[in-house]
C-alpha cells in the first residue's frame, strides 16, 4: 500500500486519490465546491514552484502549495 503524504510532495504525472483534507471550514468548503472530496481521483499535470496544476474530473486547477500541503493523498498502484 502507498504511503499517504501530503498533495504538494508528490511528483508530477501521478495519478492519486485524495484520502482526506486537513483545512478550516472556509478553505474545505472552497475544495468541495471544486470537487476535491475523499476518494476522488486527481493527476498532477504541472509543478511549477509555487504552484500546482491538477487535472480532476476533466478540469485542471491551480493550487498553491500551502492549499496543497492540506490535501492528502495516496498514489494509486497497480
Amino acid at each position: 500500500m502507498a504511503p499517504i503524504m501530503p498533495l504538494a510532495m508528490m511528483p508530477e504525472g501521478k495519478v492519486i486519490k485524495i484520502v482526506s483534507i486537513n483545512a478550516g471550514r472556509s478553505l474545505m468548503d472552497r475544495l468541495i465546491s471544486m470537487g476535491f472530496i475523499e476518494n476522488s481521483f486527481l493527476k498532477i499535470k504541472r509543478d511549477n514552484m509555487g504552484s500546482l496544476i491538477v487535472e480532476l474530473n476533466g478540469c485542471s486547477y491551480a493550487l498553491g502549495k500551502g492549499m496543497a500541503s492540506k490535501i492528502m493523498v495516496q498514489e494509486c498502484t497497480g
